[in-house]
C-alpha cells in the first residue's frame, strides 16, 4: 500500500478508470455499446464494476486482482480506488461513517449484462454473514433494468423466490440430484422490461436470465452461493465456487424456505418508482428508498434541459444535459451519501 496522501482528490470529481471483471456466466455486449465500443461483443467479462473496494472472488483466478476499481490521477498515472480512500479516508466519507463502516463505501455498483442465463443463487442475510463470513455486510442487492435483448428466442427474465410446496427437503433433493429443470421450476419465472426495479434480500433464490441489462447495486461483498455444478452452457462450476468454502450442508442454510404466489413477490420485491421532484427541464425518481431497505438507495435523475433538484428541501445542484445518457444513480449506505 503507498504512503501516498490523496485526500486533495476528495472535493474534486475522481475518473474512473474502465473494470470489467470475469465471471462465470457470459455477456458484456451491451455494456460495450452502451459505453461506444467500436466492437462490442459477448465475453467472459460481463460487468462492470463502477467505485468498487470489493475484491471478486473467482475460483482459479486467485492470481489476478479482480473487482477493484482504478482511478486516473492527475499526473497520468493509476491508482485503486481502495488505497486512495484508505489514505485519507475522513476527507472522503466524514467523520461520521469512518466511526460506523471504516473506509469500507458501503456499497457496491455494477453494470450487469447476460447473454445466458446465471446460475440460480442466493446471497447472505445479515446474520448468516456475521456468523459465517465474519462480514459486517451481507449481499441485499437491487436491480434496476436499463434494457435487454431476446436471446435464443427468449425475452429477458428473471427467476425469483420459492413456490408454493417447496421445503427444505425438497430443495436439498434436487440439489443433490442436480435437476436442474426441477430447481428452474421451483422459482417464479418473471418477465422483464426497461425501467423494472427489484428489491433482492438476502436469503431469497434467484437468477438473472440471458438477455437482461441492468443496474445492480448492493452491499460491498461477492458472497454468492450456487446450487448448479454446471453452468447452463455446460461448464462445470467447481465446488468452491458453489459454497464458497462452507460446505453444501451450510450452503443450503443460507436459503429463506418462506414460499409465495407470483402476486406476492410482486408486491414486496418488484419496486415501484416514486417522483421526487419534477421540473420543464428534469426529474428525480425514487427507484430504491429507505422504506424499502436500510442497506442502501438508488434514484434516477432525468436531465432535458437544465434541472436543478431540490436536496433536503435546501440545497439545490445545477446539471445541464450534455448529450449524454441521462442516467444518474445517488447511492445511500447506513446514513452517508455518495454519487
Amino acid at each position: 500500500m503507498s504512503n501516498t496522501s490523496y485526500g486533495y482528490l476528495a472535493r474534486q470529481p475522481l475518473a474512473l478508470l474502465p473494470n470489467r471483471v470475469w465471471r462465470t456466466y457470459s455477456g458484456g455486449r451491451l455494456i460495450d455499446e452502451w459505453q461506444g465500443s467500436v466492437q462490442p461483443e459477448d465475453s467472459s467479462f460481463p460487468e462492470e464494476w463502477v467505485a468498487s473496494v470489493v475484491k471478486a472472488t473467482n475460483v482459479g483466478r486467485e492470481h489476478v486482482q479482480e473487482g477493484l476499481s482504478r482511478i486516473q490521477l492527475p499526473d497520468g498515472t493509476a491508482a485503486t480506488l481502495q488505497e486512495v480512500i484508505e489514505s485519507e479516508p475522513e476527507a472522503f466519507f466524514g467523520k461520521a461513517h469512518i466511526e460506523r463502516f471504516g473506509s469500507a463505501t458501503a456499497v457496491l455498483v455494477k453494470l450487469l449484462d447476460s447473454s445466458e442465463r446465471l446460475t440460480i443463487q442466493v446471497h447472505p442475510d445479515p446474520h448468516f454473514a456475521e456468523t459465517r463470513f465474519r462480514s459486517r455486510f451481507g449481499k441485499t442487492e437491487a436491480w434496476y433494468v436499463l434494457g435487454g435483448r431476446t436471446v435464443d428466442g427468449e425475452e429477458p427474465y428473471v427467476l425469483f423466490g420459492f413456490k408454493p410446496g417447496v421445503t427444505p427437503k425438497k430443495w436439498k433433493e434436487l440439489f443433490e440430484r442436480q435437476d436442474i429443470p426441477g430447481m428452474i421450476d421451483a422459482l417464479h419465472r418473471i418477465p422483464v422490461r426497461e425501467g423494472d426495479v427489484f428489491l433482492v434480500e438476502g436469503g431469497v433464490p434467484h437468477a438473472i436470465g440471458s438477455g437482461c441489462f441492468l443496474i445492480e447495486i448492493q452491499e460491498p461483498t461477492d458472497y454468492t452461493l450456487r446450487t448448479e455444478r454446471t453452468t447452463p452452457k455446460g461448464n462445470a462450476v467447481p465446488d468452491q465456487a458453489c459454497h464458497q468454502g462452507l460446505g453444501f450442508e451450510t450452503m443450503l442454510e443460507c436459503f429463506h424456505y418462506d414460499t409465495y404466489s407470483l402476486e406476492q413477490i410482486r408486491s414486496r420485491w418488484h419496486i415501484q418508482p416514486r417522483l421526487l421532484d419534477e421540473t420543464p427541464g428534469g426529474s428525480l425518481t425514487a427507484l430504491i428508498q429507505e422504506t424499502d431497505t436500510d442497506r442502501f438507495s438508488m434514484n434516477r435523475l432525468t436531465v432535458e434541459a437544465e434541472y436543478r433538484p431540490a436536496l433536503n428541501g435546501a440545497l439545490r445542484y445545477r446539471h445541464r444535459h450534455s448529450g449524454n445518457r441521462p442516467f444518474s444513480m445517488g447511492i445511500r449506505r447506513g446514513g452517508s451519501e455518495a454519487g
